[in-house]
């Protein structure tokens, strides 16, 4: 089996591929539990810059979703870029849901431990973000444009947006 060595990077090194990524195909968020396997959910809608002189990436989750009770217990997150030929993970995990699922399983990812928080992150991922909630908000019916809430919260299902400190980003390398 081929390692993977991670390298600290600074994190807006890859700016250009979080944005990118979440604008065509989008992202993997993986959040964690005392009492489920880790979660992984497909993220289209997201933020990486700076509130309150930190780096954050902002990300939205739907109460009804599983992640959603595991982000709650936990508070902390990686947000992974998947590489290319990922696209096949993308779909399943943005279709299907961790309570019926276990997602690393049925895809035969490796879920490793992050270095610096508590969650994991997803091996075969070329670079992940790791992230501690330091601010969370509820999406309030009524606030968001009118058309745009009723064109995207047409069962009233909001989102709560998490706001996590990114305290590590790291690279991967394969290793010979």
């Amino acid at each position: 089996m081929v390692e993977k060595k991670f390298i600290e990077v600074d994190p807006f090194d890859n700016i250009v591929e979080f944005n990118e990524k979440i604008r065509h195909g989008g992202l993997l968020l993986v959040s964690n539990s005392n009492h489920h396997p880790s979660n992984i959910m497909t993220i289209g809608w997201g933020f990486l810059g700076i509130m309150w002189g930190r780096p954050v990436i902002i990300v939205a989750v739907r109460h009804s979703r599983h992640t959603f009770k595991l982000l709650e217990e936990t508070g902390s997150f990686t947000v992974c870029i998947p590489s290319e030929d990922m696209s096949n993970v993308l779909e399943f995990c943005g279709s299907k849901s961790g309570k019926n699922y276990d997602k690393f399983s049925e895809l035969k990812l490796s879920a490793k431990k992050s270095f610096k928080i508590n969650a994991t992150y997803i091996e075969e991922c070329p670079i992940f973000f790791e992230c501690s909630t330091i601010f969370k908000v509820d999406m309030p019916e009524g606030r968001l444009d009118a058309n745009l809430e009723q064109n995207m919260y047409k069962t009233k299902d909001l989102h709560m947006l998490y706001f996590g400190e990114i305290v590590g980003v790291y690279s991967g390398e394969q290793q010979k």
